[in-house]
């Protein structure tokens, strides 16, 4: 079983745009496509229930909240319980599902989510469990980072942040040069007497 896969699902759900269907649908990736022909309209909200419920979890984690991301996490692994199941066509293609190929596709894929992210709190700990430091992004991330330092989602964001970090000083270098402006006072405006 690839955890790191299924954890990788959760963090997909939580970045994911959910406003219907069809944003649903983009979720699944080609090779979970069985799911985004059979997904209804009815999964769209207990996808995005378990959006926010998972968005918690990484809000937990990151901000070193252990406790509390372990207890959303049980609460969604008994509302989206694992049923392993052996799948594949041939001995030479089996491989592990979290849940029966009959359960609708909530189930199945939430399953899978909320597993892959409780083996990776299990596995590495909640602090790898990230928000972007970009105030204008807002997607969650997995830290593989080999010290834990990652801080952004992705590389468009760190360089997005730093390129506005970077202008806001020479902004204020800039100004902290410009002399301020002169005032006068209403006594030194008025005309010098010829004299």
């Amino acid at each position: 079983m690839n955890f790191d896969a299924y954890a990788r699902t959760g963090v997909d759900l939580v970045n994911a745009r959910l406003d219907d269907l069809d944003d649903l649908r983009a979720v699944f990736p080609e090779e979970h496509g069985w799911m985004r022909d059979e997904v209804a309209e009815r999964d769209v909200a207990a996808f995005r229930r378990a959006q926010k419920r998972l968005r918690d979890v990484f809000e937990f984690g990151s901000a070193g909240r252990d406790a509390d991301a372990v207890t959303e996490l049980n609460s969604l692994l008994e509302n989206y319980p694992v049923q392993p199941r052996i799948s594949g066509h041939d001995a030479k293609d089996w491989h592990m599902h979290v849940t029966s190929r009959g359960a609708s596709v909530s189930a199945e894929y939430l399953a899978g989510a909320v597993w892959g992210l409780s083996v990776w709190l299990c596995e590495y700990g909640s602090a790898r469990f990230g928000l972007c430091a970009d105030d204008r992004c807002g997607n969650v991330y997995l830290d593989t980072s080999s010290n834990c330092c990652r801080r952004f989602c992705s590389e468009r964001c760190a360089t997005r942040s730093h390129v506005a970090a970077h202008r806001a000083r020479k902004r204020a270098a800039v100004e902290a040069k410009t002399p301020a402006p002169v005032e006068l006072t209403v006594a030194e405006m008025a005309p010098a007497s010829v004299g």
